[in-house]
C-alpha cells in the first residue's frame, strides 16, 4: 500500500515562495512517478509537474514552468516543489499523486494521492 503525505502549504504574498513535500512510503512500480496537481475552489483538478522516481526525468505545466521545481530524494522518501514567484493564480490545495505509468498529467492516471495541504497566495 502507498501512502503519501503532504506538507509545506501556507499563506504568501506574490512573488514569494513556498516549498512543499511529499512523503512517500510503501511499494514502488516500474515506470514509477510522483506528481503534484492543484485544485481551486470551483475548478477541475490540473496538473503541475511530475518527477519519474527513477532517473529524475521532470515534466512541468506551462503555468508554473520556470517558477517550480520539482525534485526527489530516495533516500528520504521525499518529493519536494519549490515554488518561487507566486501569484495568486496559484492558490489552490496542492496534491501530491503516485502513478506507475510514468510522467502523466492526467490526475485518472494516478492511483495513490495525498490528502492536499492549502497554498494561498495574497495579493
Amino acid at each position: 500500500q502507498v501512502q503519501l503525505v503532504e506538507s509545506g502549504g501556507g499563506l504568501v504574498q506574490a512573488g514569494g515562495s513556498l516549498r512543499l513535500s511529499c512523503a512517500h512510503s510503501g511499494r514502488t512500480f516500474s515506470n514509477y512517478a510522483i506528481g503534484w496537481f492543484r485544485q481551486a475552489p470551483g475548478k477541475e483538478r490540473e496538473f503541475v509537474a511530475a518527477i519519474k522516481w527513477i532517473g529524475g526525468m521532470t515534466y512541468y505545466a506551462d503555468s508554473v514552468k520556470g517558477r517550480f521545481t520539482i525534485s526527489r530524494d530516495n533516500a528520504k522518501n521525499m518529493v519536494n516543489l519549490q515554488m518561487n514567484s507566486l501569484k495568486p493564480e496559484d492558490t489552490a490545495v496542492y496534491y501530491c499523486a503516485a502513478s506507475g505509468q510514468g510522467l502523466k498529467t492526467d490526475p485518472t492516471l494516478y492511483n495513490y494521492w495525498g490528502q492536499g495541504t492549502q497554498v494561498t497566495v495574497s495579493s
